[in-house]
């Protein structure tokens, strides 16, 4: 994670876009009205994946429950079959 204030920042601007999208950095900038930060796209939707999925009820059990089950009480799924 970089901190940086917001003159750096226009001067590197290229700089802190590469570190966030290639080296998935999180970049901290600070301001005199608070703090922003900037990050991949990639870390945001995976984020916001998170989130909704957490929004479902439910759904968070049920990621814990099949995180915790052991490959072998799994079953292979023909998602074709399933999807007719």
């Amino acid at each position: 994670m970089s901190i940086t204030n917001a003159t750096t920042l226009r001067k590197n601007l290229f700089h802190y876009l590469d570190a966030a999208a290639v080296n998935d950095e999180t970049v901290i900038v600070t301001t005199k009205n608070g703090n922003a930060a900037i990050v991949s796209e990639e870390y945001l939707r995976s984020l916001e994946e998170t989130c909704f999925l957490y929004s479902v009820p439910g759904m968070r059990e049920s990621i814990r429950e099949g995180a915790e089950t052991p490959l072998s009480e799994c079953r292979k799924l023909d998602w074709r079959e399933a999807l007719k």
